[in-house]
């Protein structure tokens, strides 16, 4: 298995009208909170870092929590960035910016 940091883009849609999709999007994040996973949180997304294993186990965690908890229909758009030799951060990626 893939050892390195890797990190990700996870962005939820819900597409259910039973609530305001900011609610379903909140408890998606606090799913993210509980797995104790590096993460951000931005307007737009929430970027995490972890191991593949960490990251993948957390998508995961989202979906089921979803599923489980009546959100009848949602999209994930996902995007995953993956060194195969080492670790890749998102610090290094904007600490120039900083």
């Amino acid at each position: 298995m893939h050892t390195h940091l890797i990190n990700a883009s996870i962005q939820i849609v819900p597409l259910a009208q039973d609530k305001h999709p900011y609610v379903w999007v909140d408890e998606a994040i606090a799913v993210i909170e509980c797995s104790g996973i590096k993460h951000e949180v931005g307007p737009f997304a929430t970027v995490v870092e972890g191991t593949y294993e960490q990251v993948m186990k957390v998508i995961n965690d989202i979906n089921e929590y979803l599923a489980n908890n009546m959100c009848s229909e949602w999209i994930v758009n996902l995007q995953i960035q993956i060194r195969s030799d080492k670790d890749i951060t998102a610090d290094e990626k904007v600490e120039k910016f900083m």
